[in-house]
């Protein structure tokens, strides 16, 4: 699952470059999350990320252009930004999944599952 966590931060590092959202919204999804199989991520975002995947696939493609481009070419700009936020929705559920997968934290030979005080934000 690591992967995955790499793989949707570095579409997030694409979304939010420079350019036109239409166009950091195909290369973040062709670049790097294509290729990425529903069925290998966590439950919680398995549906979301096969929706995400058919709005990205939607239309059929003219004059060479890929599905994703077709289908992005169609999004209004309200819709690629709706897309681009569930893009950066899935990566902080993948990272939170992750994060609950990884062993505990080991300080001075003991497990530390506490957040020590001055990590935690004050408000």
């Amino acid at each position: 699952m690591a992967d995955h966590v790499n793989r949707f931060h570095a579409a997030l590092i694409v979304l939010a470059g420079h350019g036109h959202v239409k166009q950091r919204l195909i290369e973040a999804f062709e670049k790097h999350l294509a290729d990425i199989d529903e069925d290998d991520l966590p439950v919680t975002v398995k549906q979301s990320f096969a929706d995400l995947r058919c709005e990205m696939n939607r239309i059929t493609p003219l004059h060479g252009e890929s599905p994703i481009c077709a289908s992005v070419r169609k999004l209004s700009l309200d819709e690629a930004g709706d897309c681009a936020g569930r893009v950066a929705t899935i990566f902080a559920e993948v990272a939170r999944c992750q994060g609950e997968a990884a062993p505990a934290a080991r300080l001075n030979g003991k497990d530390e599952t506490q957040i020590p005080p001055f990590l935690v934000k004050t408000v």
